[in-house]
């Protein structure tokens, strides 16, 4: 009988211990805590630009023109860093079964479907070499075009042709709105955007003579409404008329479009441990310029010169990554940032 027992005693607790087994719960992707400890949003100046006799520091002031609105906006910040671990998570979640077009259920997975973003364009001209002809616009937005769907890497170096990207995005032209204004040089302090605000529903392009041989400047998602875009030199604007060599690509407006949909830097703004939250770009320590010969070696790894988030000539910029392809897209899953375009 104590025998008998203590079989239907041992049988009790292995049933339990199965059982208890079977509601353990298991990690998974969803519930995995989101790695943020990377973030940054302030860059150092001094760091954000690796000045050399041939350059002419920098030539994109985004940083630091973000670094002036997160001391005038004190919520910014938290801003940006909850659009930051928004993106983290839909990237996650990549290739994970949901909504094809991006909308709708809670599993935050990128739009997949083709991004079409319309265009308004502000000619902000103080004399008739800066009011560029709609030929020199046209000829911004076909490089837009080519750029964010660009599918041939074969002249890009055979390290770098495996993380080459198709991003998909179109861009069309909807409006040009052409305003005469006396002021000569307008600066970085977005003087022009309080003069004629940003048009809600389009990427929104100041075309106006900043200055200080300074290219352009972008804000980054999350920033104000009214001054959400891109501004770029005339004589960096598009590929004829009035555009000027080196910089008579239209690379100018594919960076800074690029920092508009959530790109940093390649170098990350920093020395070699910061990174631009793209796993696919090297590290480096700072821009590089002109066309430089490869390899171009920092950081114990090869330069990615030709990224179009570096400073290199325009003629030697041809490509995006794979790592950024999914940063840029991930604004406009449900919940992101831009995720107004796709609705």
């Amino acid at each position: 009988m104590k025998k008998i027992i203590l079989f239907f005693a041992f049988v009790a607790l292995v049933f339990v211990a199965c059982q208890n087994n079977s509601s353990e719960v298991v990690p998974t992707q969803e519930s995995a805590e989101i790695d943020m400890s990377d973030f940054y949003v302030y860059t150092d100046d001094d760091l954000s630009s690796r000045s050399s006799e041939n350059s002419a520091g920098d030539k994109c002031y985004s940083m630091k023109v973000l670094n002036e609105q997160l001391k005038n906006n004190p919520g910014l910040e938290k801003k940006m860093y909850n659009i930051e671990k928004h993106s983290r998570t839909v990237i996650s979640y990549k290739g994970k079964p949901g909504n094809p077009g991006g909308g709708g259920g809670t599993t935050p997975t990128p739009y997949t479907g083709t991004i079409n973003i319309p265009v308004y364009v502000y000619v902000v001209y103080a004399n008739s070499s800066q009011n560029i002809s709609d030929a020199q616009i046209n000829s911004q937005i076909s490089v837009l075009n080519a750029d964010f769907n660009d599918t041939n890497y074969n002249d890009v170096p055979a390290e770098f042709q495996g993380v080459g990207a198709d991003v998909d995005i179109n861009f069309s032209l909807a409006v040009v709105d052409r305003k005469s204004n006396s002021t000569a040089t307008w600066g970085t302090n977005n003087a022009v955007k309080s003069a004629y605000p940003a048009v809600p529903g389009y990427l929104t392009i100041w075309v106006a003579n900043i200055g200080g041989g300074i290219l352009g400047y972008a804000q980054f998602p999350g920033g104000a409404a009214s001054t959400d875009g891109v501004v770029i030199s005339p004589q960096y604007f598009g590929t004829t008329g009035t555009a000027t060599a080196p910089f008579d690509k239209g690379r100018t407006a594919t960076h800074e479009v690029g920092h508009w949909l959530n790109l940093r830097h390649i170098w990350g703004d920093g020395r070699c441990k910061q990174d631009d939250f793209v796993a696919d770009t090297p590290s480096s320590d700072g821009p590089n310029y002109g066309c430089p010969s490869y390899p171009t070696v920092n950081c114990r790894s090869n330069d990615m010169t030709m990224n179009y988030m570096d400073y290199t000539d325009d003629a030697c910029m041809n490509m995006f990554t794979e790592g950024q392809k999914d940063r840029m897209r991930a604004i406009f899953a449900t919940g992101g940032a831009r995720e107004n375009f796709v609705q």
